[in-house]
């Protein structure tokens, strides 16, 4: 018999979610920080007997001038996706959560596999998921959070076999950056000021926006806290010129940002950070090693197709994602607010630009 049950216990959500298996963004320090920006943090779980089969951190926030919330599973439910009728209940469950709540909609976005490789070599139960997903009334959302593909990389090899599935030219810049003097070192949060301003750099010269420093403060301190990031940063001769983050729940590490300036660049610290980075996650006992992000469109046409080329050298695999999907409480409204939205946010890039 299935039954659903709050935790309200960080280290309790951890045991339980290690074993589903965890995603950092279903991991209880992310509802902390989500829960001093806007956001409220419930955690849920679903028991078959004694045996966890589903979990859920499900955020809320009020949409401004409303009377209703919207709801956001991020990178989540954790659940086995190869079982339908479980991914139905749960389904279900969350759709009357929703209404109970008085949301507009419900978001998730599972961490899901549709597909393989650029030509996307199907993978069947993420096509399972997806049918069902339709079926039930659950719309592709228009806006995706997160990165819907990206690039995953196998760290059960040994290090030779991984710098052997890399491209030659990766490996030549990794011995490259090693023999010119890149040295690289961990991060600690006293560094977190120079990585910050290198990443606001990173943004200015590649066009994205990024948010308020005191938010990425606040995520980067409070994992690193929880012993679940580290900061790996490219020095030459004392100064610091690139750094990337690694983030890490169960036996997956996450690349979630990473940041340069414009100098030394020929002398490829990049390429020997990302090494570093594998390396050390692999000491951790991590297996996978996920890039965080991938086009959603495999041509050169893509704005990240520079990013994705980079990081294809590396020799990792390609996992076109379900994406995030809504359930639409209220269809007419949410037609409404999903048509307005973009708009809005059109505006706020304006001012801020």
């Amino acid at each position: 018999m299935l039954t659903c049950h709050q935790i309200t216990n960080a280290l309790e959500w951890a045991n339980i979610t290690s074993a589903l298996p965890p995603h950092v963004l279903q991991s209880w320090p992310w509802g902390e920080v989500k829960s001093r920006w806007d956001w409220t943090a419930d955690h849920w779980l679903w028991r078959e007997g004694a045996r966890p089969v589903a979990a859920a951190q499900i955020l809320a926030r009020p949409i401004p001038y409303t009377p209703w919330s919207m709801l956001y599973i991020s990178k989540g439910p954790l659940w086995d996706y190869r079982d339908p009728a479980l991914m139905a209940t749960i389904l279900a469950e969350l759709e009357r959560y929703a209404k109970q709540k008085r949301a507009l909609f419900i978001k998730i976005d599972p961490d899901l596999p549709l597909g393989y490789g650029e030509e996307l070599s199907p993978d069947m139960a993420g096509q399972i998921a997806r049918t069902l997903l339709q079926q039930r009334g659950w719309q592709y959302s228009p806006e995706q959070i997160q990165f819907r593909n990206t690039i995953v990389i196998n760290l059960e090899p040994t290090e030779a076999e991984l710098l052997a599935a890399m491209k030659n030219k990766w490996r030549y810049n990794i011995r490259l950056a090693e023999k010119r003097g890149v040295i690289i070192r961990q991060g600690q949060t006293a560094d977190l000021d120079s990585f910050y301003a290198m990443y606001a750099e990173t943004a200015a010269r590649d066009n994205f926006l990024i948010r308020p420093a005191a938010y990425y403060y606040d995520v980067w301190r409070t994992f690193m806290q929880a012993n679940q990031a580290e900061l790996w940063l490219a020095e030459v001769e004392g100064q610091v010129i690139a750094g990337v983050f690694s983030f890490y729940a169960g036996t997956t590490a996450w690349y979630l940002y990473g940041a340069s300036t414009g100098q030394h660049r020929d002398l490829m610290p990049n390429h020997l950070l990302q090494w570093t980075a594998m390396q050390q996650a692999k000491g951790r006992g991590c297996t996978r090693y996920d890039m965080w992000g991938a086009p959603d469109v495999f041509n050169e046409a893509d704005s990240m197709w520079g990013v994705y080329r980079f990081k294809q050298g590396f020799g990792g695999q390609v996992i076109h994602g379900l994406g995030a999907w809504d359930y639409p409480v209220y269809p007419r409204l949410y037609r409404a607010f999903t048509q307005t939205l973009p708009k809005v946010r059109g505006w706020v890039r304006k001012i801020r630009n």
